[in-house]
């Protein structure tokens, strides 16, 4: 599988990095790291916020060939090691983007200090599912996705309450590259690392939405129970009222879960 080549934005203040934690933020299908606005600017005082834009969408350029989580997890490092050399770091992704903090675990815990999965799974939907969504994708264009995508990313009044962020987040949808947005859905597709989460072990939050019908409380919990079964260290959270996108819908309780996690890792290194 090839490796796509990824982009980033800071999130934070401007200032040298590694004064700070760092803490970078992945999103989900469709959005960009705009999805991280709000969160970052709670978390953005304390910590080097780097959010990251999957291939064709935001900042990253298109994607000529097909990847897998993988390789995203592994492009990942790469783009970390370009911002910051060597620093291990904090991460937390929602759907697409905590599927790839799961592999991040996997290939690469040694660089991490602490995982957020966010709305995100250890399989998510069929691999019938998002190829055929793949194929209606390059054929039609992303905005034919708008409308769906609403409805599973937010709860219900969420678009009435807010009404420019979310449409913020639809533009990102929009504006993506088709073909990219395709290769994502077929790497969604293969993704199952159900098996593998025992090799986890950086301590891990997996936070879902009560309401999400894409990655279900049931997901979430599956997922820290693979992770403890191993040895590790992890929780599950559900968020009441809540659907696809927390870091969008309930920014002060998401920036409260990840600083309490963040602050209980650095204080235990501290403290070595």
């Amino acid at each position: 599988m090839a490796k796509p080549a990824l982009k980033a934005a800071l999130l934070s203040p401007q200032r040298p990095l590694g004064d700070h934690p760092l803490v970078v933020a992945g999103p989900s299908l469709g959005t960009s790291s705009i999805l991280w606005n709000r969160v970052a600017s709670l978390l953005g005082h304390d910590y080097d916020v780097v959010a990251w834009d999957l291939p064709g969408h935001g900042v990253s350029p298109v994607a000529t060939a097909a990847f897998d989580v993988a390789a995203l997890a592994d492009a990942l490092v790469d783009l970390v090691d370009s911002i910051a050399p060597g620093e291990n770091f904090h991460y937390a992704g929602v759907s697409l983007g905590g599927a790839v903090g799961l592999q991040l675990g996997i290939r690469h815990g040694e660089r991490l200090k602490s995982l957020s999965v966010q709305n995100s799974g250890a399989k998510i939907g069929t691999p019938e599912g998002w190829l055929e969504r793949a194929e209606t994708v390059r054929t039609q264009g992303t905005p034919v996705m708008i409308q769906g995508s609403a409805q599973r990313w937010f709860a219900p009044g969420f678009m009435d309450r807010e009404p420019e962020f979310s449409s913020r987040l639809l533009h990102s949808l929009r504006d993506a590259d088709r073909f990219s947005y395709a290769f994502c859905c077929e790497a969604l597709a293969a993704f199952d690392v159900r098996n593998e989460l025992g090799g986890i072990t950086v301590p891990t939050q997996v936070i879902a939405g009560a309401l999400d019908g894409v990655a279900t409380p049931a997901m979430a919990e599956e997922v820290a129970a693979g992770i403890t079964a191993g040895g590790g260290t992890a929780t599950a959270v559900t968020i009441e009222g809540i659907a696809h996108l927390a870091p969008a819908e309930a920014p002060a309780h998401v920036a409260d879960l990840m600083r309490s996690l963040i602050s209980w890792v650095e204080s235990r290194a501290a403290a070595k």
